[in-house]
């Protein structure tokens, strides 16, 4: 491969594709889909659920017998669009359930049911296999030199800041699925539930996580809506936004019990839903994806999203249930960032005794995304100087520069110089600090905006301290009592996480899935910029999608 340095090259370009075989799971146990306005399923075939109540009602905000109706919030989008525009709309549901795999679908009897009355697929994926990059080409159809979104976050050159999971849509370039929708059905109405680049987007009804930001520093649990009326409508029926249950040491079926709570009652509504159910992502990165946490993890899923399924079934709605990766085994952090720091490549500056990332000064750094990491480099001349240490690095498969990221749909303006690309088992941590007690302190925090790189660390108590659960519990008397306090409970060592994702995948069976429970339109396998044109294809609004 022309301007890469791999390990494992050969295999990894194979996959640039994303397109992955695996047989159809024939294990399933019943239909999930009524056609719209039709008497039965596609298929004349009964409907089972495991863990669902038949007929359980959607629970629409504003009606007192539990099912959607004209509230302030939910009768029209905050545009006035019409849902039907006179015509009958073939209704979506479209479920991203983080991390789901062939080899999970085992423990998922709800989901399996979907491919039962329709059909799965392999999915392929992009490069990186990571949240922000694989939602965008879903709702673009577009790889990510095209949409831009080359992570969960990149190095914003004009600012001169590592900015991670920033929210407004905008950033997302090119047409949305919905944009195409309405060149067909002016009057196509959209609903977000979760999905990444919630703010700003043109989707009639929008529910995204917005923590409250109080002046003293504290943080507490919220959301953002639109319309502004929904928040109220929601919160008031289903509680806050469990936030602290969503990402962090307490993450918990929580947050996904509250999204698909939320998404019953916008899917009666809406054309297309979009809902983003997180729950594989904890347990499986915290245990690994071969873990008996993980089963555990996977029928609590499935359990959760089976009054759901039952819905759309009553309501005629086709469901489509993909993932965006699956997770695979972890045991090896590598440390890029102390490494290009010992080189003498990036540089820091001290406040309060505390060291903080410094890319204005630096001729180098990282920006860690799980298993890929952007390598910005100032100056072309430090360029083969950086190439060579990062393949030396132990746990480094790939070192892509511009020309090798055009192989993989990756050469934007905001990736790095240099991209990377970890070892099966391998993952980058954003660490720049060579001794612990330098450490910012944010590093022992959950603090997705501050630090500049992902770190999976976030999802635990610190582990090797024996105290680490009274201090969390004092600071949260703390914070009952309205004082200010520090959350400070994330270990600082990578060696406790277990499952991670980001390259492409190398066994099918652990990749990401499709589910359909539409069989007119099945097919064996697709690739992820498939995914916006197999939407417009079960609503009816445009010709068949590829099948690849």
């Amino acid at each position: 491969m022309a301007g890469a340095l791999p390990r494992a090259s050969a295999r990894a370009a194979g996959a640039a594709a994303g397109r992955h075989a695996a047989a159809p799971d024939g294990d399933a146990t019943g239909a999930v889909r009524r056609r719209a306005g039709g008497d039965r399923p596609r298929g004349g075939r009964d409907v089972h659920l495991v863990g669902a109540a038949r007929g359980a009602p959607a629970g629409g905000p504003g009606r007192a017998d539990g099912r959607a109706g004209g509230g302030a919030a939910l009768g029209r989008g905050p545009n006035g669009r019409n849902r039907y525009g006179g015509d009958r709309v073939n209704k979506l549901l479209v479920l991203d359930v983080v991390g789901l795999t062939p080899r999970l679908l085992e423990h998922t009897p709800n989901l399996r049911a979907i491919a039962g009355e329709g059909w799965q697929a392999a999915l392929g994926t992009v490069l990186p296999a990571v949240t922000c990059s694989v939602q965008s080409t879903f709702l673009t159809g577009a790889m990510p030199r095209d949409h831009g979104i080359v992570g969960n976050g990149w190095y914003f050159r004009d600012l001169g800041e590592i900015f991670l999971w920033r929210q407004h849509n905008r950033l997302v370039q090119g047409e949305k699925v919905w944009d195409v929708a309405r060149q067909v059905r002016p009057g196509y109405t959209v609903a977000n539930v979760c999905w990444w680049y919630a703010m700003g987007a043109d989707t009639d009804w929008t529910v995204t996580p917005r923590p409250i930001y109080h002046a003293d520093g504290r943080k507490s649990p919220d959301c953002y809506t639109r319309p502004p009326a929904l928040h109220d409508e929601l919160t008031r029926s289903l509680g806050a936004f469990p936030l602290f249950q969503y990402w962090g040491p307490t993450a918990s079926i929580k947050s996904s019990e509250w999204i698909v709570q939320a998404t019953r009652k916008l899917m009666p509504q809406a054309d297309l839903t979009l809902a983003y159910v997180p729950h594989l992502d904890y347990d499986l990165q915290r245990f690994g994806p071969h873990s008996p946490q993980a089963v555990a993890a996977a029928r609590d899923v499935d359990r959760v999203l089976a009054p759901l399924l039952t819905d759309a079934r009553d309501q005629g709605v086709t469901v489509v249930a993909l993932s965006e990766y699956g997770i695979g085994p972890a045991s090896r952090p590598v440390h890029v960032n102390r490494a290009l720091r010992q080189a003498g490549l990036l540089d820091v500056y001290t406040q309060a005794g505390m060291e903080y990332l410094d890319p204005w000064a630096s001729r180098a750094f990282a920006v860690a995304d799980h298993q890929v990491a952007h390598v910005y480099v100032k100056d072309p001349a430090d360029l083969d100087a950086v190439r060579e240490l990062c393949q030396a690095l132990p746990g480094v498969d790939l070192v892509l520069d511009k020309e090798a990221q055009r192989e993989f749909g990756l050469d934007h303006e905001r990736s790095g110089e240099l991209v990377l690309v970890a070892d099966l088992g391998a993952w980058f941590t954003y660490y720049y600090w060579l001794h612990d007690d330098r450490a910012p302190d944010f590093a022992r925090g959950v603090e997705i905006h501050r630090k500049p790189g992902y770190d999976p660390a976030e999802l635990f108590l610190d582990p090797a301290d024996p105290r680490v659960k009274l201090r969390a519990g004092a600071n949260l008397a703390k914070k009952k009592l309205g004082l200010r306090y520090a959350m400070n409970v994330v270990p600082l060592d990578g060696q406790w996480v277990r499952g991670t994702h980001g390259r492409l995948p190398d066994d099918p069976a652990d990749g990401p899935v499709l589910l359909c429970s539409d069989p007119s339109t099945a097919r064996d396998q697709l690739a992820a910029t498939d995914v916006r044109d197999l939407m417009l294809e079960l609503a009816e609004l445009s010709t068949p999608a590829r099948n690849r």
